[in-house]
């Protein structure tokens, strides 16, 4: 009984840091993620040229490569201080799933008909009156299953912050298996995330019944 303490004890402290890298993620990379849309979808050709390659470039490799090039790369390549190792896993989580969000934002501008934005013009709207006022509720009912899909994808992700030592609820699992040759707290470890991510399944999809009413 006092095993299964100490055990559920260190979970919960490495859950959380989890938790902090899961919120501190979805709050840096949700807005940085609309505005990295805009950048793919600008008119000015060299600024969507960037964000284009910004985005290729992150989606097509590792996270974990990401990782460590945030925390070891300004230090090796340029001779600066490195960064506090949970500052570097946030600025690397934020960038990394910035870049899926905006393609996701993307995608669901771009579903919207020409001619609801074609009406806004008529009316004498500007772009951004269109977009908060035409687009914006359309575009949230429409991601909503893929941003959920990412964000519960986060709460697994989570777990490469212990490739810079970011003791993280699947750090502590794994340490009693070195520690006490404990396998049991691995499978105790995925219930965390199995119940954390049932959760945001289970409001995922309370939010889509609230939308329901913004109909096609």
């Amino acid at each position: 009984m006092s095993q299964f303490l100490s055990v559920t004890l260190a979970l919960l402290k490495g859950f959380g840091q989890t938790m902090n890298i899961f919120l501190l993620t979805l709050a840096f990379s949700i807005p940085l993620g609309l505005l990295v849309c805009f950048g793919t979808m600008s008119r000015f050709f060299p600024l969507r040229l960037l964000m284009k390659a910004i985005v290729w470039v992150i989606r097509g490799t590792p996270l974990m490569l990401q990782l460590i090039v945030v925390f070891y790369g300004p230090g090796l390549l340029f001779g600066l201080p490195a960064m506090g190792r949970f500052t570097a896993v946030i600025l690397a989580f934020a960038i990394n799933y910035a870049c899926y969000f905006s393609e996701i934002y993307r995608g669901g501008i771009e579903s919207i008909p020409n001619g609801q934005i074609e009406a806004g013009q008529a009316l004498g709207l500007n772009r951004s009156q269109i977009f908060v006022h035409i687009l914006l509720m359309q575009v949230v009912k429409r991601i909503i299953p893929s941003m959920g899909n990412e964000i519960i994808t986060l709460v697994k992700d989570t777990s490469l912050a212990r490739v810079i030592a970011v003791y993280e609820i699947m750090w502590m699992g794994q340490a009693f298996i070195k520690s006490d040759g404990l396998i049991w707290p691995m499978f105790y470890t995925g219930a965390f995330y199995l119940l954390f991510s049932g959760l945001l399944t289970l409001l995922f999809q309370k939010l889509e019944q609230k939308m329901d009413y913004y109909r096609d």
